[in-house]
């Protein structure tokens, strides 16, 4: 190992600038990048400032280069040291700074994070819809008791039975799909770090899936330690464990929200009815409530029209959560209320605070269920989008 020369994140220096800076200091060494959501670390070999072969997963040489410019988070480390590894990139420090970061503008290069999409459906020909893919960070093994192989084809949940196990997916991807009238309609695709399972399932005996999920390809599935994450639970505060149970809840509303917008089963007028704004679309606000009695809805005004997404009751919450992106309130989605609503305000950073004391498994969970929120909602308004759109060229 040689001696660490530069060191920082790579939201402050992108993986040009650091070529950039390395370059001009005709540096000699290993750069390594690491992210949550990759196993190892990508490395690339320097001599004199350029690049000279790199690794990343089974890539190597220009190809694992290119890749880390999709490395959007993470950590970095330079070390100065010698360098044995044979020259197989031939082009120059330049030419690998502009084409990386152009690849990366043109979508050509697959972006490591939470959400990613199936590069085989991005094919304007192509008949199946393009599905995006939801990962999740390295897997705490402490937390994993059993591993499970749930082979192509196989259902690893099907929705409407009781089931109490707990999942992450070490390897492979699963599609998620609700059952209905009109046959199988398939949502989110998974991956390596996701979870399988709601919390009521750890937290609730006879706990019923709410969707099915079947394995694409083999998939590798590690059975987390439910007594633990029992105990993670309930060291939070009540309003903490309360705010928990409402992210699982809305995840199964959004995602039903997603059938009725397919099926044209659901009309803005009577999700809406009875109820006024309490919070706009957009709205430069730092403020989170939880519902005390009444009810709120959750809605996003689009292009096309209003889209409906949850109905919040008793003990569920709303507003600004400052370490989570939901897509929906209050940046991208308006809250109604109806007339009998009641709520309590929160002090955002006391959840805060709180969140960052949890284990890194509980917040990968927590950032779990909020991601495919996001996720979800996007694929809810551009149904929504498609149905207008359809009925705008009818008329």
């Amino acid at each position: 190992m040689g001696i660490f020369v530069l060191s920082g994140n790579l939201k402050f220096l992108n993986l040009g600038e650091i070529i950039q800076l390395l370059g001009s200091n005709s540096s000699t060494g290993v750069l390594r990048i690491k992210s949550k959501y990759s196993q190892q670390p990508g490395l690339i070999y320097i001599v004199n400032g350029n690049p000279v072969n790199a690794s990343t997963g089974s890539a190597t040489g220009l190809d694992a280069v290119n890749a880390l410019f999709g490395w959007l988070e993470g950590e970095f480390e330079f070390s100065e040291e010698k360098v044995e590894k044979k020259n197989v990139i031939k082009k120059s420090r330049m030419e690998i700074m502009l084409d990386g970061l152009s690849l990366l503008d043109d979508g050509h290069i697959e972006i490591l994070g939470p959400v990613t999409y199936d590069k085989k459906t991005k094919d304007p020909s192509a008949k199946e819809p393009v599905l995006p893919i939801i990962r999740g960070p390295l897997v705490d093994y402490m937390y994993v008791v059993d591993e499970e192989e749930v082979y192509d084809g196989n259902t690893i949940t099907v929705e409407g039975k009781h089931g109490s196990w707990f999942w992450v997916i070490l390897e492979g991807t699963g599609d998620i799909y609700k059952e209905t009238p009109e046959g199988p309609l398939t949502i989110l695709r998974i991956g390596e770090g996701a979870f399988v399972g709601s919390i009521a399932s750890f937290l609730v005996s006879g706990s019923v899936r709410s969707a099915t999920i079947k394995a694409v390809g083999n998939v590798q599935m590690g059975v987390l330690d439910s007594q633990r994450l029992s105990i993670d639970y309930s060291k939070m505060s009540s309003d903490f464990r309360t705010f928990v149970i409402s992210l699982d809840k809305r995840l199964k509303q959004v995602t039903d929200r997603v059938v009725d917008i397919q099926l044209k089963k659901i009309l803005i007028e009577e999700f809406v009815k009875g109820k006024k704004t309490v919070m706009k679309q957009g709205e430069s606000t730092e403020k989170l409530f939880m519902i005390e009695a009444g009810e709120a809805c959750i809605v996003r005004k689009a292009k096309q029209g209003y889209v409906p997404l949850a109905t919040l009751g008793k003990k569920d919450f709303y507003g600004y959560v400052p370490f989570l992106d939901m897509g929906q309130e209050p940046f991208s989605a308006m809250v109604l209320g109806s007339e009998d609503l009641e709520v309590s305000e929160i002090d955002p950073e006391i959840f805060h605070n709180e969140h960052n004391q949890l284990s890194a498994t509980f917040k990968n969970i927590i950032e779990h269920l909020a991601t495919c929120i996001s996720v979800t909602t996007i694929i809810a308004s551009d149904f929504h989008k498609k149905i207008a759109l359809k009925k705008a060229k009818k008329s």
